[in-house]
């Protein structure tokens, strides 16, 4: 289990220590761990972690909620100068959803090698062919985000 004893060095740690905690919350839940915050200006506008199992949407990501809840937050769809945290990195539904929002930067954890498109199994945020992008940086507290999912799993695979 991650504690909060590791000591955010960067801004960027920062907030993905607090995308950690909103994944623990899914992990409470029985959701697969992984959390989101949506950040502009210096504080959390918009948090989020995984709900799909809970409400049956398959769009009920993290980074969905999170930037949902930003959007109500700020009263805008377009969410200029946010940045957004999250655990493990976007997939194409979210990578569209940060695109049509706007977001000004993702920072993510872990690489998601099944279905990352930010970087892994394409870069959706930085094609040149839709109308905004987003700049991206990957690998904060890497292990960390990395080892909420592994030990998820391998607790899931233990109960089967």
């Amino acid at each position: 289990m991650i504690e909060r004893r590791i000591k955010p060095v960067t801004e960027d740690e920062r907030w993905m220590l607090e995308a950690i905690e909103q994944a623990k919350k899914a992990e409470q839940l029985g959701e697969v761990p992984i959390g989101a915050v949506v950040v502009k200006d210096g504080s959390i506008v918009g948090a989020g972690y995984n709900l799909r199992e809970t409400s049956l949407d398959p769009t009920s990501h993290a980074e969905m909620v999170a930037i949902r809840q930003a959007s109500e937050s700020l009263d805008a769809w377009r969410l200029l100068g946010c940045t957004l945290y999250v655990t493990l990195e976007p997939c194409p539904m979210c990578a569209g959803a940060i695109l049509q929002s706007r977001v000004e930067r993702v920072v993510y954890g872990a690489p998601d090698p099944k279905a990352g498109c930010v970087g892994t199994l394409m870069d959706l945020l930085q094609d040149t062919r839709f109308n905004h992008r987003a700049a991206w940086t990957s690998g904060v507290l890497q292990e960390s985000c990395a080892a909420l999912l592994k030990n998820f799993f391998q607790r899931l695979r233990v109960r089967k």
